[in-house]
C-alpha cells in the first residue's frame, strides 16, 4: 500500500509539472503573439517578449530555442485564428449569397477584435516569402496547390450557373475571392492611413466598421448581379 501510494505521488508530481510546462509554453506563445504584431518580426525583441510573459529570457530559448522557431510558433497561431473558417466556407455548397455574407461577418468580427493582424501578417510575407506557404498549410494542414483548386473549382462551378441563369455578371472565381478578402481585410492594414486621410478617432473607426458590416455585402453582390 505505501509504495502505490508513493507512485501516485510520483504521478501527480510529473502530471502538475507537465501541467506547469504548458502553462508556462503558452504564456510565452501568447506574449510572442502580442510582441510580433506589434513589432513585426525583425523589430521584435526577446527581452521584450520575456518581459511580457513574465518568464527569465531563458526560458524562452528553453521552450523554442530561438527568436526564429518562436516568431515561426507566432505567425502559425496568427494565421490560424481566422482563415480556416473562412476557407471552410468557400470550399463549402452554400450559396454564394450565403458565402459572401458569411465570411464579410467572420472577417469584419474578428478583425474588429484583433486589428493589427492583417498588417502583421501581410509584412511577414513580404519579408518572408517562404511563409506564404507556411501560411496556408498552417491554416489548413494541406499544401496550397491541394487547397487553391478545391476552392476554385467549387466557386467556378457555383459563378457558372448564376451566369447561365442571366442572374451574374461574368468573374474568375480567383477575382472573386481576392476581391471579397480585400474588401474585407483594407480598412484594418491600412488603418492609420485611413484614420488621417479621414480624420477618424478610435471610435469613429468602430463606426465605420459597423457600417461597412451593413454595406458591404449589398455593395458586392450588387457587383455582381445583372
Amino acid at each position: 500500500m505505501r509504495q502505490l501510494k508513493k507512485q501516485v505521488k510520483r504521478r501527480s508530481a510529473r502530471g502538475a509539472a507537465a501541467q506547469r510546462d504548458r502553462d508556462t509554453e503558452a504564456r510565452i506563445l501568447d506574449a510572442a503573439h502580442t510582441v510580433f504584431v506589434r513589432r513585426g518580426t525583425a523589430g521584435a525583441r526577446m527581452q521584450e517578449i520575456a518581459a511580457e510573459a513574465r518568464v527569465n529570457q531563458a526560458l524562452l530559448h528553453y521552450y523554442f530555442r530561438s527568436k526564429d522557431r518562436l516568431s515561426k510558433a507566432a505567425f502559425e497561431r496568427a494565421a490560424s485564428e481566422l482563415m480556416p473558417v473562412v476557407i471552410q466556407v468557400l470550399a463549402s455548397d452554400a450559396d454564394l449569397e450565403q458565402k459572401v455574407t458569411r465570411i464579410v461577418e467572420l472577417e469584419l468580427d474578428h478583425l474588429a477584435r484583433a486589428p493589427y493582424v492583417p498588417g502583421y501578417i501581410i509584412s511577414e510575407i513580404t519579408h518572408h516569402p517562404a511563409r506564404a506557404r507556411q501560411f496556408v498549410t498552417a491554416v489548413t494542414g494541406l499544401a496550397p496547390e491541394v487547397v487553391g483548386p478545391r476552392i476554385v473549382a467549387m466557386l467556378q462551378k457555383q459563378i457558372d450557373a448564376r451566369v447561365q441563369s442571366g442572374t451574374m455578371r461574368p468573374i474568375a472565381p480567383e477575382q472573386f475571392i481576392v476581391n471579397l478578402m480585400s474588401l474585407c481585410i483594407f480598412p484594418f492594414a491600412a488603418r492609420p492611413m485611413i484614420a488621417a486621410m479621414l480624420g477618424m478617432d478610435q471610435p469613429g473607426f468602430e463606426q465605420f466598421i459597423a457600417r461597412r458590416r451593413q454595406d458591404l455585402t449589398t455593395f458586392f453582390l450588387g457587383a455582381l448581379r445583372r
